[in-house]
């Protein structure tokens, strides 16, 4: 066992998820101590981004999330008020709205640094079905 809950499944999902916080620490050179903001980012994107598409599309893209990152992403959902119809500014303005942090970069370069990071979670095919499903002026900022 990897972690401390005594239940593999459990370990692993935490593994995963802290990685992911990680990865998003790295990119933009932040402390552990600021894994507050990580976690904040990473629920903005997942919510926006869950609330963009439509309700099989996102159910698939969760589907392949660590089961932890999954409960993140469906908190609060309401599948019957998706998709919610957003422009590139308007996702971005979501974001910011769930994310009161200045980043450096600003938010556009937050949400592309999580999708990055959530990236390795999903397969290419997932991934191309997602950019799909959204404008083209959203898609292209996914990775």
């Amino acid at each position: 066992m990897s972690g401390g809950t005594g239940y593999d499944s459990f370990d692993t999902t935490v593994d995963k998820t802290n990685r992911l916080l990680r990865d998003i620490e790295q990119e933009f050179g932040w402390p552990k101590t600021r894994r507050t903001q990580s976690y904040a980012a990473l629920r903005a994107v997942l919510h926006a981004l869950r609330d963009r598409l439509p309700v099989d599309e996102s159910a698939q893209l969760a589907a392949q999330l660590p089961m932890l990152v999954r409960g993140i992403y469906y908190d609060g959902w309401d599948p019957s008020r998706v998709p919610v119809k957003m422009h590139r500014a308007e996702f971005e303005a979501r974001v910011r709205q769930e994310f009161p942090f200045d980043v450096e970069g600003g938010i556009e370069q937050l949400i592309t640094v999580v999708l990055n990071a959530l990236k390795r979670y999903g397969t290419a095919a997932e991934w191309a079905d997602v950019k799909g499903s959204l404008p083209k002026q959203l898609a292209a900022v996914l990775p």
